[in-house]
């Protein structure tokens, strides 16, 4: 079955140049040009992915990232004309799973399309359940979910796929450029820094204390390990 993709952009020259590229590639494609409409497609739709850009009339795009964030486990990918690392950050920490800078090729674009579904299916297709159980959180890896005392909690993504791959070694120093290859796959060369927004999220969401975590832990001057229990 062919994905569904939310293309969001209130430039209409670029939603000319990006949809017949992406329907030629056999993707069903949604697109809308305000923050609201873009939301009342993601549900009546209910697209695998959005590609969001940042600026956007009525709402931003970071605000409708967030709000398709509270609702959604969908990836998403923010495009945005600007250039600034903090913008950036800012983006991953709103929950985007990538980032891409305008201008853009329609091959960077669908690379990184690839890559995010991926992510999404990493877990699917295994006929034997396996739950990973790590102090207060169980993970499964077919259903692509996590738990913490039986809440279950909800992760992008590139979260659960960084988490996964912490929580499979634990103790295991893994580098943030380690931790691209492994647990990102990416198709294209991106910045290492882009691993501690995601940490940031994470630690949000399973840590009692993220200032002070007990599951990922950080390795100062390498990376990351997962130290929140071994059992399994």
């Amino acid at each position: 079955m062919a994905h569904t993709l939310l293309l969001v952009d209130d430039e209409q020259k670029v939603l000319d140049f990006v949809e017949p590229y992406l329907k030629g590639e056999g993707y069903v494609v949604v697109t809308a040009k305000t923050g609201l409409d873009a939301l009342r497609l993601a549900k009546e739709h209910k697209p695998e992915l959005a590609i969001l850009d940042w600026m956007l009339p009525e709402m931003s795009g970071l605000d409708v990232c967030r709000e398709l964030r509270r609702e959604t486990a969908m990836g998403i990918i923010m495009v945005t004309a600007r250039t600034d690392e903090t913008d950036k950050i800012v983006g991953l920490e709103m929950g985007a799973d990538d980032y891409l800078t305008k201008p853009f090729s329609l091959r960077e674009l669908h690379a990184r399309i690839r890559a995010v579904l991926r992510r999404m299916e990493g877990g699917a297709g295994g006929d034997k359940e396996r739950i990973l159980q790590r102090g207060e959180l169980a993970i499964s890896e077919s259903q692509c979910r996590v738990w913490k005392q039986g809440e279950e909690i909800t992760l992008t993504p590139t979260e659960l796929k960084l988490l996964l791959t912490l929580a499979a070694k634990p103790g295991i120093v893994y580098s943030r450029l380690q931790l691209l290859q492994a647990a990102l796959a990416e198709d294209l060369l991106n910045d290492e820094r882009t691993v501690d927004a995601h940490i940031s999220r994470i630690r949000k969401k399973i840590e009692a204390d993220p200032s002070s975590p007990v599951y990922i832990q950080t390795v100062y001057g390498f990376g990351y390990r997962f130290g929140g229990g071994a059992s399994s």
